[in-house]
């Protein structure tokens, strides 16, 4: 039982796995934030230039 214990212990490949699992999350947010910024102004500025 304590062989297992160590061995889990010593076993890092799924903190590894759930921090690029965060840091891919954290890069979608800032994407995906960006991409609706970027739309809202281009939307604008279509509009706009519809009119004239």
């Amino acid at each position: 039982m304590l062989s297992i214990f160590r061995r889990l212990m010593k076993n890092d490949q799924g903190a590894t796995a759930v921090e690029y699992t965060l840091i891919t999350s954290l890069i979608a947010v800032a994407a995906i934030a960006s991409i609706r910024s970027v739309t809202d102004k281009v939307s604008h500025i279509l509009g706009a230039a519809a009119l004239n």
